[in-house]
């Protein structure tokens, strides 16, 4: 059993290094958390707790205190797949929700398993997730002030490998901030998102430069195709090169190994192997 979580890009400036490590200690928590889930549940089910966690902590860019996009709307995305059965589900620019990774995991088990705007919010209200307003006051001072938002850039996610040696993969975003309203980043995308039974990636970042280098199904598929996890994920980072991508990635290949990478510091992470390690 292993798991694996990453909270985004975190600026390095002095004036935030007691953020830093708020973040670093929720990050432990939350970690802890999970892979104590993960002792009595499925890799599926751990990876949709785990990101939730992380939706629900305001410290990170996913669910409450994501960014609010140019128009002052918050528009949420966020993806999960299975890599046993190799499905995979979202919800793209979805609003006044609170866990959109709980929406993915609902439509799991439809034929049409990604929803976006209107539909994706028609379903969550259908399916029990109540109105939800994730501005905190924070972000809403930001974008008045129009301050930089890029203090807390990237996503949250969770890679799981259970008992059973099934992975799992899901991951959720808030968006960069200040976007054209309705831009698709790469999170509810099998770009930012992907897994089947050779291993599991989550990404953050740029979610542009994350399409654009197609780099988490890119990584899995050089796994499946034979490549270690590490050498899958330093080959696919030495393509994005080319441009100049902003990017980070956690991963669980299927024999256990647990790597992660960035392309530009610091993205925070933590991982549960037999020992907790929290690293940023």
């Amino acid at each position: 059993m292993k798991l694996i979580i990453h909270g985004g890009f975190f600026s390095e400036s002095s004036t935030n290094q007691e953020t830093k490590k708020a973040k670093q200690e929720a990050l432990s928590e939350i970690a802890s958390l999970g892979h104590e889930y993960l002792k009595t549940h499925t890799a599926l089910e751990t990876v949709v707790y785990t990101v939730s966690l992380l939706e629900n902590n305001e410290l990170f860019n996913a669910g409450i205190g994501s960014q609010i996009q140019s128009d002052g709307k918050v528009r949420l995305s966020a993806s999960l797949m299975d890599g046993k059965t190799e499905k995979f589900s979202g919800v793209i620019n979805v609003e006044d929700v609170q866990n959109p990774i709980g929406i993915a995991k609902d439509l799991i088990t439809y034929d049409d398993r990604v929803l976006s705007g209107e539909g994706a919010q028609n379903f969550a209200r259908k399916n029990g997730h109540k109105y939800f307003n994730p501005i905190t006051k924070q972000r809403q001072q930001e974008y008045e002030a129009k301050l930089n938002q890029n203090n807390n850039q990237g996503t949250v996610g969770c890679v799981a490998l259970d008992v059973d040696g099934n992975l799992a993969v899901a991951t959720s975003t808030g968006g960069k901030g200040f976007e054209i309203p309705c831009r698709v980043s790469d999170s509810a995308t099998v770009a930012g998102n992907y897994a089947n039974q050779y291993a599991a990636i989550s990404c953050t970042g740029v979610g542009e430069d994350i399409v654009s280098g197609a780099i988490a199904a890119k990584i899995v598929t050089r796994v499946t195709d034979g490549f270690s996890l590490k050498d899958a994920c330093d080959k696919s980072f030495s393509e994005l090169k080319v441009l100049d991508g902003f990017a980070g990635v956690i991963g669980i290949s299927a024999s256990g190994e647990i790597y992660h990478c960035d392309s530009h510091p610091y993205m925070v992470w933590a991982a549960f192997d037999v020992n907790l390690q929290v690293f940023s």
